[in-house]
């Protein structure tokens, strides 16, 4: 099988295996979302009340809801569902031996499997947004348009290889230490801070703004996320992706020394 037939077949099969528990799949999206929305709809609107001010950070209300619902929904396609840890898990249970004598790149497999973990995720996700965003209601802050959708998709997918990149090195530390799952959480937590899942950087300092921009962060959550909302220019999305696209290359780079050297210790043993 050649390699773009075998990288599309991963894909399906993964898509196949998650849509197994439909039931369950759209449940636990449907909860997550309608509970996250209450949790926004109440900080944001009290802070709105207490300033007694039309726009925070550049946001009114309706557009920085908008701006928490589309960063929830988008983080979800960009971190990878339920295969955060599956490089990891591989190596502690010795599982990863059987992807060893596969005539195929492990990492590469592993992607494909990752993209079709968030293949439903997408298409759920965009059919959220179109039921939650309009019961949010009109923004001056936030347009959505067939322009910025068509800019999103390849803005979100390229975060997502970014974000999948960066896990790799705290992954690969399973080759030397019992217990990575910290350092996975950590890396979570830390893009979410810093990528404007949490928070819009425009709440953040002037000066902190400037060193975020510079950072991979923000290619993972807040800039899919403007780019959805109409607020980044053709030119600007354009930087971006190659911006997050040149972070990607680092991220590989830097992840191949833990490769080499970890599989190396590999003994295939497991735990």
């Amino acid at each position: 099988m050649r390699s773009g037939s075998f990288f599309l077949h991963m894909i399906s099969l993964e898509t196949r295996k998650l849509m197994i528990y439909r039931v369950d799949f759209w449940i636990t999206m449907l909860v997550n979302m309608v509970a996250h929305l209450v949790v926004l709809w109440a900080i944001w609107n009290a802070l709105f009340a207490e300033s007694n001010q039309q726009f925070i950070g550049g946001w009114d209300l309706q557009g920085i809801l908008a701006y928490g619902v589309m960063v929830f929904l988008t983080g979800r396609i960009v971190r990878g569902g339920d295969l955060q840890m599956i490089i990891a898990t591989e190596i502690y249970d010795g599982s990863l031996s059987r992807f060893l004598v596969y005539p195929r790149n492990y990492v590469f497999t592993k992607y494909a499997q990752q993209l079709g973990n968030v293949a439903p995720d997408l298409v759920q996700s965009l059919l959220m947004a179109m039921v939650a965003i309009p019961a949010l209601g009109l923004s001056t802050t936030a347009i959505i348009s067939p322009a910025s959708l068509a800019m999103a998709v390849p803005s979100i997918m390229v975060a997502h290889l970014l974000f999948f990149l960066m896990s790799l090195p705290p992954q690969f530390v399973a080759f030397w230490a019992d217990n990575v799952w910290s350092l996975s959480v950590l890396l979570r937590f830390v893009s979410m801070l810093l990528g404007g899942a949490l928070l819009p950087l425009s709440l953040f300092p002037e000066s902190m703004q400037q060193v975020l921009s510079w950072l991979p962060f923000v290619y993972l959550y807040q800039f899919p996320t403007l780019v959805l909302l109409g607020k980044v220019g053709v030119t600007e999305w354009a930087t971006g992706i190659g911006s997050c696209l040149l972070w990607c290359i680092v991220m590989g780079w830097l992840a191949v020394p833990f490769w080499k050297r970890g599989s190396l210790r590999y003994t295939g043993v497991g735990i």
